[in-house]
């Protein structure tokens, strides 16, 4: 059932979560393999890739398949949520096991974790007997890679379950291929895995959005009521292709005081994590600065740099246009079809460029001088032109059908733990993350 949603947001057209399929499969179906030990990791400074993969070990415990499930942590901020929407699932059909860094990795992290993610890669290294012990781990990033490509650990199979829908040309690149297996959302993701970061057909399973399974009932929110409409505005974190670190501001004067439109600020969670953005997929630096404070006491601006809300769809599910540039989070906002609008800061050419299609969804600007402009004519253009694009691109992006995506994942899975059921020599016994 679509979740409900303000009606200041009304539209005659049909959401796409309004054909989300009532679920009916039943995950106890999975099959049941040989014990076996299989791993989820959560390895990052926020918490926005957890509802990406945590389905799909709820979904697989649920199932009673026969292994032991390891929910593996890095810090306590992702512990947390993990036992947030695990609830009693641990202890019971999953473990929760919080792995620590190293006297090194801490020594090493207190000089440079403000500026890059030290303590994410050298965990692997720290707690390599937790790693050695199982026999799939699945994950929602690439770094996890280290673990085969520096430390060897080639008889492990490591699945791919991705985080977003989105075009980047770094969701393509070949280290998708030195995964396992990789799970993705629809066929246009599949598309490009097999033919741009070449990884192997048989290899690749579309299996839904694990996401999505959460919001099914989920309520909308009305956070700016004085506002007629709210934008949410959604930079990303790349200094390359963000429009926050040149224009941020200027959209923010846009708003201000503004008695139409109302702005919710929610950036890429990473964007205010660190002193210092660094990317390495073109290697930039940058800082995301100070927000002013005329900004931060008007009454139609709501800012939010990273709480629970700004990763669960929360304000994709309560706002009337979506204002970015590069991050896949626009995908999500069409769950139910909505206005758009892009802000070219970088002067991309991006018309035919692959890495760029979720632009063909709204108008693309290049300055926020054309913002008011662009907002006053955004729901006659959606209806005119980009409604249909982006139900097609839904379409594309997510595989959604009468099974949960996350039960869809977990069979996938339990496959691929099936071709390696025999038990390793001392594996069953609990391992403890080295102090």
């Amino acid at each position: 059932m679509c979740p409900p949603l303000p009606a200041r947001v009304g539209s005659p057209h049909r959401a796409n979560c309004e054909k989300l399929p009532e679920v009916t499969a039943d995950a106890s179906r999975l099959r049941r393999p040989s014990w076996m030990r299989i791993g989820f990791l959560f390895n990052h400074d926020q918490i926005h890739q957890v509802a990406h993969s945590l389905p799909i070990a709820l979904a697989l415990a649920e199932s009673g398949i026969d292994a032991e499930i390891i929910v593996a942590t890095t810090n306590a901020r992702l512990a947390a949520e993990v036992r947030r929407m695990a609830g009693d699932a641990i202890g019971r059909g999953i473990e929760h096991l919080e792995l620590r860094p190293g006297a090194l990795t801490r020594r090493v992290d207190a000089l440079l974790g403000k500026v890059l993610p030290t303590a994410k890669l050298m965990i692997y290294r720290d707690n390599l007997a937790f790693f050695r012990s199982l026999d799939v781990l699945v994950v929602a990033e690439k770094t996890s890679l280290l673990l085969k490509d520096r430390y060897g650990l080639n008889d492990l199979a490591i699945v791919h379950t991705r985080h977003g829908a989105g075009d980047r040309a770094i969701g393509f690149d070949r280290a998708s291929a030195r995964f396992d297996h990789v799970l993705c959302s629809g066929p246009k993701i599949r598309t490009r895995l097999i033919e741009e970061a070449q990884v192997p057909a048989e290899k690749v399973s579309v299996v839904g959005y694990a996401k999505f399974d959460l919001v099914r009932d989920a309520p909308a929110h009305s956070f700016l009521p004085t506002s007629h409409k709210t934008v949410l505005y959604n930079p990303h974190v790349s200094p390359h292709l963000s429009s926050w670190y040149e224009h941020g501001h200027q959209v923010f004067e846009t708003f201000l005081d503004n008695p139409d439109f109302g702005l919710l600020f929610a950036p890429h969670v990473m964007l205010f994590e660190r002193p210092f953005v660094v990317t390495i997929d073109k290697l930039s630096l940058d800082r995301a600065g100070q927000i002013p404070l005329r900004f931060l006491r008007g009454d139609n601006i709501k800012i939010d740099l990273g709480s629970r809300a700004a990763t669960d769809m929360t304000y994709a599910l309560s706002t009337d246009i979506y204002l970015g540039d590069a991050s896949s989070q626009v995908y999500e906002f069409l769950l139910r079809p909505r206005p758009c609008i892009f802000l070219n800061t970088h002067r991309q050419a991006w018309h035919g460029n692959p890495n760029f299609t979720h632009w063909t969804l709204g108008e693309v600007i290049e300055h926020p001088d054309q913002l008011p402009a662009a907002l006053a004519r955004a729901d006659e253009l959606h209806e005119e032109i980009y409604l249909p694009v982006q139900q097609r691109l839904f379409a594309e992006s997510f595989d959604i059908t009468n099974t949960p995506s996350s039960i869809r994942a977990a069979e996938v899975i339990a496959r691929i733990a099936e071709k390696r059921c025999t038990p390793k020599l001392g594996s069953a016994r609990r391992l403890e993350p080295t102090a």
